[in-house]
């Protein structure tokens, strides 16, 4: 156990230097604010992982009257981040959005299918409680580059 003890040391230490190497905080949402203690996206490899994302009206975190707009506002922020990471919605492998009234379900996903071309990643909808700042939705997401 004496001799695992460094060698697990030793493993992490190696991990978290490769890790430092191939890993890139993308930027703060300038939706969200700057002041938030996250990252909006990291990029790791080809792989980018995308925080929770609302739909709020840019410059605040004024959530829209209109549920459909919201969604819009959300699946727009989440455009843009692919996008600085030269990635597209049809990168995504996996999406999960987080809505604390299941009623609204029809509603995002007439906003949602607009912004896939052909197939849609796997994705959960999942009920919630409350959500940050009043919001309806929240999604958060995986894409890879594949060249």
């Amino acid at each position: 156990m004496k001799t695992a003890i460094p060698f697990l040391i030793s493993l992490l230490l190696t991990y978290g230097a490769v890790q430092a190497e191939t890993s890139k905080v993308i930027f703060k949402s300038e939706v969200a604010g700057a002041d938030l203690p996250f990252s909006d996206a990291a990029l790791v490899n080809n792989t980018l992982y995308i925080s929770g994302k609302g739909g709020v009206i840019p410059g605040t975190r004024t959530v829209p009257e209109d549920p459909k707009e919201e969604a819009r506002l959300l699946m727009e922020d989440f455009k843009a981040t692919l996008d600085r990471a030269e990635m597209t919605m049809d990168d995504l492998v996996y999406v999960t959005i987080y809505c604390p009234d299941l009623d609204l379900y029809e509603d995002f996903n007439s906003v949602y299918r607009q912004y896939f071309k052909d197939t849609f990643p796997p994705r959960a909808f999942v009920g919630s409680g409350p959500l940050l700042f009043g919001l309806r939705f929240e999604m958060q997401g995986i894409a890879v580059k594949t060249d």
